[in-house]
């Protein structure tokens, strides 16, 4: 759905298709019947924003097929949906049986990478409604941090510099302008807005620039209004808002809720876990390591990526990073200026969740329903237009 800033600014607002389980097209296409439209139709709006995650085969089709970019985008009008923005983190096999560490590959210093991001860059410079400003692709954040020797990481600059001048010609060959956003994790060469700035820093930022999880911001315990300030700094836009919440454990060492954080260390999907301890955050890769003894649990909560539903309390005694979430929604959109336009609800743990719902339209509904009630406080109004 849109909204509108007051300065004037129009502001996406949508979800995630990686929720949903497609590899091909013809699966992309259905999932649109079975699910986004019944979610616009439940939050009873004219028009829902949907950002496409589509696996490499299926880029592959499009960029390479004119025709079928045109047959996606009518499916998208004709249910009442639009996309302005793609997932481009996950390659392929985002829903197999274990994910893990694999949804880091290809990683920057992989050729194949850029070349993905190009495609889908392309791709959705077909998808664009005619009256969007811009568009925008995530994708993570260089590579896993190991093993990433000098000579990988210069190979991904120069990467980063091939990226700028693809979609420049993009804009050129198409009119349509298409940014794309580092998406900071934690484990990653980039986990941090420090980080970011570091490694990202000196960028072209009329086509580069950040996509800011919200769930990576809090597992790193970062300040929001810090974090958002830092990255302004440097120059470094932020392309995106992948609204999210993480699971927090306030006292970890609670045998209750070690018991329900086991129950979210499932197989598929990394759910790296922080704490901190005397000013500095620890961290292990995993869920199950932290419970394992990786971590201490007597110096503050522990903090894991593991995509809770925006409106929904975890099993108690955990709780989620929802507030966490608001301060970064109020940095970006509180003041005088919009400092982000695309935001996606990205919860695409439903699936594994200990209780995973009869309902899932209903839940992403309400988790949609949720961000654009923290969006209206803040004053933007939806847009009918």
């Amino acid at each position: 759905m849109r909204l509108r800033h007051p300065d004037g600014t129009t502001v996406h607002l949508g979800y995630c298709s990686n929720v949903h389980q497609a590899e091909d097209l013809e699966g992309v296409i259905s999932q649109l019947a079975e699910y986004a439209e019944p979610v616009r139709e439940r939050l009873g709006v004219d028009l829902l924003g949907i950002g496409l995650w589509l696996a490499r085969d299926v880029v592959t089709r499009l960029s390479t097929d004119d025709a079928t970019v045109e047959r996606l985008k009518r499916e998208l009008h004709l249910r009442g949906l639009e996309t302005v923005t793609l997932n481009a983190f996950p390659y392929a096999g985002f829903h197999d049986d274990v994910v893990k560490k694999d949804v880091y590959l290809p990683d920057w210093a992989d050729e194949t990478r850029l070349r993905h991001t190009l495609d889908c860059a392309r791709v959705l410079a077909g998808l664009l409604p005619q009256d969007a400003e811009r568009g925008s692709v995530s994708t993570l954040p260089l590579a896993w941090r190991e093993p990433w020797p000098r000579e990988r990481a210069d190979t991904a600059r120069r990467a980063l510099d091939l990226l700028a001048d693809g979609l420049a010609a993009i804009e050129s060959d198409t009119g349509r302008r298409i940014r794309v956003g580092f998406e900071p994790e934690p484990g990653c060469v980039v986990e941090t807005t420090a980080q970011a700035v570091r490694e990202l820093g000196g960028l072209d930022p009329e086509r580069l620039g950040v996509c800011l999880d919200a769930c990576h911001l809090a597992v790193q315990f970062e300040d929001p209004r810090a974090a958002l300030d830092r990255l302004s700094a440097a120059g470094l836009p932020v392309v995106k808002l992948q609204a999210s919440c993480a699971v927090e454990a306030a006292d970890p060492a609670d045998p209750v809720a070690r018991k329900a954080l086991r129950r979210l260390a499932e197989p598929r999907f990394l759910h790296q876990t922080r704490t901190t301890h005397l000013g500095a955050v620890l961290g292990v890769d995993d869920l199950g390591d932290a419970l394992d003894g990786g971590l201490p649990t007597g110096s503050g909560p522990w903090r894991t990526h593991f995509h809770a539903p925006l409106h929904a309390d975890p099993e108690p005694p955990l709780r989620t990073t929802a507030g966490h979430l608001t301060d970064v929604l109020t940095g970006l959109l509180g003041g005088l200026t919009a400092r982000c336009d695309h935001i996606e609800v990205e919860t695409y743990t439903w699936s594994v969740l200990p209780e995973p719902p009869a309902d899932l339209t209903g839940g992403i509904a309400t988790e949609l329903a949720w961000a654009r009630e923290r969006l209206t406080g803040l004053g933007l109004k939806e847009d009918h237009s």
